[in-house]
């Protein structure tokens, strides 16, 4: 679907001379003197580089949509991540390299969602906050749940955040993906 660039939006996905962008920012100009412009921030959806392209607003650009497929995390082996398609039961191995940081918050049996574009896979979609148990942490103390003072928490897969310290080993906590935060327990 072909879109002029005065209609796309931030968190959209474009096509730019056969590089797929996400568009992180944008910006209309109209000068006093020549042509209105917009200027794009960015971001190439396979490199994760982030550039700043300026364009006529009479331009149009192809906004790609992306096939989702849920799946479900099996296991890692070495820099490899099993999958199982949860409709069609096949098997796909993702490379370290693909995972985008993502990896830190995968445990066994996880639903996530990947996204492919014409058959090529582009990325793993975590949800904004995933649950995950304490594997390890001090002991909790009685008394501190006002003070606002954390400690650091290593979780089931390996991620390390600052927790309150009334949380113990083996407490469920929510973390939120974005920020890799404590939000709560679960």
């Amino acid at each position: 679907m072909m879109l002029p660039g005065t209609k796309i939006k931030k968190g959209m996905t474009i096509l730019i001379d056969n590089v797929i962008y996400a568009v992180v920012d944008h910006h209309f100009n109209k000068p006093g003197k020549g042509g209105a412009f917009i200027r794009f921030k960015l971001k190439n959806v396979r490199t994760g580089a982030v550039v700043e392209k300026n364009f006529r607003s009479e331009e149009k650009f192809e906004k790609i949509v992306f096939e989702d497929k849920d799946v479900e995390f099996l296991y890692r082996d070495g820099d490899l991540f099993h999958f199982m398609d949860q409709n069609t039961f096949d098997q796909l191995a993702i490379p370290l390299e693909n995972m985008g940081g993502n990896e830190k918050y995968l445990v066994e049996n996880m639903s996530v969602q990947v996204a492919y574009y014409n058959n090529e896979l582009l990325g793993l979609e975590i949800p904004p906050s995933v649950d995950l148990k304490v594997a390890e942490t001090d002991p909790g103390l009685k008394g501190d749940t006002v003070s606002g003072a954390t400690k650091p928490a290593t979780l089931e897969s390996g991620l390390v955040i600052q927790v309150p310290l009334f949380v113990n080993k083996g407490d469920v906590v929510k973390v939120d993906t974005s920020e890799d935060t404590y939000l709560g327990r679960a």
